[in-house]
């Protein structure tokens, strides 16, 4: 993998939309009700050892911008490699991550840990849309 002629630009814009993207996902409006109750949460409240504002956004930030940085590394290196890939291609790239890895390789780890599929499906399938959306927007600025 190369950094050489990776776009920084691509990736804080890819970085921005994915972390606003998932911040609607789980919003008051959306899925966060959904989720919360299938997670068996009463009332959507966080305990006071849940709700820890700086550990969750913290982690949420970094987590998506590992994932960002690496999904555009991947495009990037494919690229150098002199694969023309387009936004679609930048598209397909962040999908095929976002369910071939990011959705199965948590799949065993929520079952065996007692979640439902359906706490499974609403937050897998948001880091799929946003890997999905991050490689279009990645593969446009290089």
């Amino acid at each position: 993998m190369t950094f050489s002629g990776l776009n920084l630009v691509g990736v804080l814009i890819a970085f921005v939309v994915s972390f606003i993207s998932g911040g609607i996902w789980f919003g008051p409006k959306t899925f966060y009700p959904i989720w919360m109750k299938a997670k068996g949460v009463e009332n959507g409240e966080l305990t006071t050892q849940q709700n820890k504002p700086a550990l969750l956004f913290g982690g949420t930030i970094l987590g998506v911008l590992v994932q960002t940085l690496t999904l555009a590394l991947i495009i990037n290196t494919l690229q150098v490699n002199h694969l023309d890939l387009g936004v679609l291609d930048g598209a397909g790239v962040g999908f095929a991550l976002g369910v071939g890895i990011g959705m199965f390789a948590s799949l065993s780890h929520r079952l065996f840990g007692g979640d439902s599929l359906k706490v499974w499906i609403i937050e897998t399938a948001n880091d799929a849309i946003n890997l999905t959306i991050a490689g279009a927007i990645i593969a446009y600025f290089n």
